[in-house]
């Protein structure tokens, strides 16, 4: 697996999917979690058919190693790294995706780099950078109570709040998952099933560890300045995250579009792979 040397000189790896020599420019892939192996973006719903995928593993996560120093695992700091991986790769200017969590790294990165900046896709992102948390996730799992697998995950829900052993969270996570989907299928519960074993305890405990109120009013502040166009995806069956949160993010920005995916969840990959890469791959085109 290749890798970087990062600005501390911490090698991190990468893998790279699609075909070298396709004529499009690469897209940059954030994992979120956070602290989750970056393996559970897969394919994301095909758009390595046309174009490269450089997908990192972030600090402690996939192959990369654990952080010396905990607080580089904060995500303004993770920022850093995708600088890092930047010129490592030879992009004057590259186009940058990012789910979850990783949102919030791609944000730190578009207000310390914005002129790096070609394109930048937001999918399913919270909304703790921007000092809100909307609760219309809850709305969303409770408008589902009438499915077969809803009981039981809203048991989960309420246990995980109080459990702290390792395994015990992992089986739980995966009783919880369904509101994470848009439905829960095949395809579903195989992606989920993964997840236990792809989350790192301690990068997402750093995540937002140190994060002062100064630093996220100035990535906010940046943010206002950024001019290349972004787009935000939410999906109208996330649990997780809601749509709020997205509309949120998409507001920090002067040039973003917000596009709701209708009977998507968490993973909008996972639940219509095709109707999300066409919607990235067009937004990726334009222009």
């Amino acid at each position: 697996m290749p890798h970087f040397r990062t600005y501390d000189d911490t090698a991190l790896h990468y893998r790279v999917l699609g075909p070298a020599d396709s004529p499009l420019p690469p897209l940059v892939c954030l994992a979120g979690g956070p602290g989750r192996d970056a393996a559970y973006l897969e394919d994301l719903g095909g758009l390595a058919a046309h174009r490269q995928l450089v997908i990192p593993d972030s600090r402690g996560t996939g192959d990369s190693p654990a952080a010396d120093d905990p607080s580089r695992y904060a995500f303004p700091h993770l920022a850093e790294d995708v600088e890092s991986l930047r010129a490592h790769l030879g992009l004057e200017r590259f186009a940058l995706l990012a789910h979850d969590a990783g949102a919030a790294v791609a944000q730190a990165y578009a207000a310390a780099y914005p002129e790096r900046l070609t394109r930048l896709v937001l999918v399913c992102p919270g909304s703790r950078l921007q000092g809100e948390l909307p609760d219309d996730a809850r709305e969303i799992f409770q408008a589902r109570r009438d499915e077969d697998w809803w009981p039981q995950a809203a048991a989960a829900v309420r246990q995980l709040a109080e459990t702290t052993d390792l395994e015990e969270v992992r089986e739980l996570l995966f009783t919880a998952a369904p509101l994470g989907y848009g439905r829960w299928e095949e395809p579903q519960r195989a992606h989920a099933a993964a997840e236990g074993r792809q989350l790192g305890p301690v990068p997402r405990a750093g995540f937002w560890q140190g994060v002062d109120e100064h630093t996220t009013r100035t990535v906010l502040d940046r943010l206002a300045q950024v001019e290349s166009p972004v787009l935000v995806v939410t999906g109208d069956r996330d649990g997780l995250a809601g749509m709020r949160a997205g509309e949120l993010v998409a507001e920090s920005f002067p040039d973003a579009r917000l596009r709701p995916l209708h009977a998507v969840g968490h993973y909008p990959w996972v639940d219509e792979p095709e109707l999300f890469a066409s919607t990235v791959e067009e937004f990726l085109r334009a222009g």
